[in-house]
C-alpha cells in the first residue's frame, strides 16, 4: 500500500504558487497546479473587488471542492482581515498520487508553527518567518539559505530548511545619494561604518539584525514608515533602509540607490528532523529541487 505523507503548505499567495510549480515541475500534476492557482487569483480579485462573480461565495467554494474524491482539490472560506472582514476562499487539501508516495498538501495559516510543533514532518513556508523565529543573532549576518541551519539552535526547533523554491525578492539596501560618500559601496561595510537612521517594516527589525549582524547595526537607529506613507518614500526622508523589492524600479522612482542584496526572501522547504521516517524521506526527495539544482546540505 502506497504511503501517504501530510505536508503543510500556505493556503494562498505567492508562496503556495511556488509550490505548485514545483509539484508541476517535479511531479508532473501541471494541471492540477494549474487549477488550484487560476482558483486563488480569482478569488483574490474578488475579494479585492476587481472582479465581479455571479454566483455567491457558498456556490462558488461548493464548485470548487469535490469532497468525494481526495484526488480533487478542497477549499476552505477564512475572514480575510482587511475592513470589513470580507470572506476570502483559500486553499485546503488535496492528495496527490506521486507513485511510491501519496502526497497529502494541507493548507496551514502557518506551516512553519505547525512543523514546529511536530504536526508535520515536512512543509513549506517563507524563509523570513525562519529567520524573525528561530535564527540566532551574532556580530556575523547572513546572506544566503546555507547559513540559515548553522543559526538555528538545536534546543529552540528541530525544524531545518532544505531548499530554496527560487521564487525570490530580496531584502535590498537602499539609500539617496547625499547619503553616500563619494565612490562608496552600498554594502554591508558601509552600513558597519555607518551612524544614523535606518528605516525599515517595523515587523522585519529581527530578520534584519539577524542578516546584517550585530556588529553592522551597533550605531544605527531603526525608523519606521507613517502610515500610510510607501517604504521607499520612507527610506528616501531617512536616507537609508531595507526594503523587499525585485527589481528596484519603484525604488528608483523615489531618487533611491540600490545596493546589495542582503537576503533572498522566497518559500523554502522545510523538514522536522524528529518525525522525518523513510516515507518523509521519499517525499523530500520529490520536493526538494528539480534536476539542475543543488539541495542544502542539512
Amino acid at each position: 500500500m502506497t504511503a501517504t505523507v501530510r505536508v503543510a503548505v500556505p493556503r494562498k499567495g505567492r508562496p503556495l504558487e511556488a509550490v505548485l510549480e514545483r509539484l508541476a515541475t517535479n511531479v508532473g500534476v501541471d494541471d492540477l497546479a494549474d487549477e488550484i492557482a487560476s482558483t486563488l487569483r480569482y478569488e483574490k480579485s474578488v475579494t479585492k473587488g476587481r472582479s465581479e462573480p455571479d454566483r455567491d461565495v457558498y456556490e462558488r467554494l461548493a464548485d470548487y471542492s469535490d469532497l468525494t474524491d481526495p484526488l480533487r482539490p478542497e477549499f476552505s472560506l477564512l475572514r480575510d482581515d482587511r475592513d470589513g472582514m470580507p470572506r476570502r476562499i483559500v486553499f485546503d487539501s488535496v492528495e496527490i498520487d506521486a507513485g511510491d508516495v501519496r502526497l497529502h498538501l494541507v493548507g496551514r495559516e502557518e506551516p512553519f508553527r505547525a512543523l514546529r510543533t511536530h504536526e508535520f514532518a515536512l512543509g513549506f513556508d517563507s524563509a523570513d518567518l525562519v529567520l524573525e523565529e528561530v535564527v540566532s543573532l551574532d556580530t556575523d549576518g547572513i546572506a544566503n539559505l546555507a547559513d540559515v541551519n548553522a543559526r538555528i539552535d538545536p534546543m529552540e526547533s528541530d525544524v531545518r530548511v532544505v531548499s530554496g523554491l527560487g521564487d525570490t525578492v530580496y531584502h535590498t539596501l537602499m539609500a539617496t545619494p547625499e547619503t553616500l560618500p563619494p565612490k562608496a559601496d552600498l554594502d554591508r561595510d558601509f552600513v558597519r561604518d555607518y551612524q544614523g537612521p535606518l528605516c525599515i517594516s517595523p515587523r522585519y527589525e529581527r530578520l534584519v539584525e539577524a542578516v546584517l549582524g550585530t556588529d553592522a547595526i551597533e550605531h544605527v537607529d531603526f525608523v519606521y514608515p507613517d502610515e500610510p506613507a510607501e517604504e521607499e518614500a520612507a527610506i528616501a526622508d531617512a536616507g537609508l533602509g531595507v526594503y523587499l523589492t525585485v527589481t528596484g524600479s519603484t525604488a528608483r522612482e523615489h531618487g533611491l540607490v540600490l545596493g546589495d542584496h542582503l537576503f533572498p526572501s522566497e518559500t523554502v522547504l522545510l523538514e522536522n528532523r524528529t518525525e522525518v521516517d523513510r516515507h518523509a524521506d521519499a517525499a523530500k526527495d520529490l520536493l526538494s529541487v528539480p534536476t539542475d539544482e543543488t539541495q542544502l546540505v542539512v
